[in-house]
């Protein structure tokens, strides 16, 4: 048979079915891992050409979803963006340490922000500067975070 006959062109759904998995493929094992080691800049670059990496997903549920992924205790594995249920300790490179549970709605594009209870203040709440994921050298998960 010929190369060009209708039997060695592979059929549409078989080819489709390989370009979806080779797609899938390439979003688990290169694109999601870079995401966990790209500094925020090339995320927030990347961000701009989102839709061309991983089709229409949303960034906030991927992208800086699998940044933070660098840091397990950050996320929540069946939810998109950070885990609001648990209060962290996040400790950055310059040996700074911070406490509370990350503001999932703030803390956008590579920027963390941490709220506590603080009897001090009227509105009874305090939140942290933002930080940037770039300068976190670790964050875990603790059970309560002292008033």
């Amino acid at each position: 048979m010929s190369a060009d006959s209708p039997s060695s062109v592979p059929r549409v759904s078989e080819h489709f079915e390989g370009l979806a998995a080779s797609r899938r493929n390439w979003i688990q094992e290169v694109l999601r891992p870079w995401c966990r080691t790209a500094t925020v800049q090339d995320l927030r670059r990347a961000e701009l050409e989102w839709h061309d990496f991983a089709g229409r997903a949303d960034t906030a549920a991927t992208l800086w979803k699998w940044a933070w992924e660098r840091f397990p205790d950050a996320v929540h594995a069946d939810f998109p963006g950070l885990n609001e249920t648990w209060p962290v300790d996040v400790r950055l490179h310059d040996g700074s340490l911070f406490s509370g549970y990350p503001d999932a709605r703030r803390s956008l594009r590579g920027q963390l922000i941490l709220v506590r209870s603080d009897a001090a203040v009227a509105a009874g709440l305090t939140e942290s500067r933002p930080i940037l994921l770039d300068e976190v050298a670790g964050l875990v998960r603790v059970s309560a975070v002292g008033d």
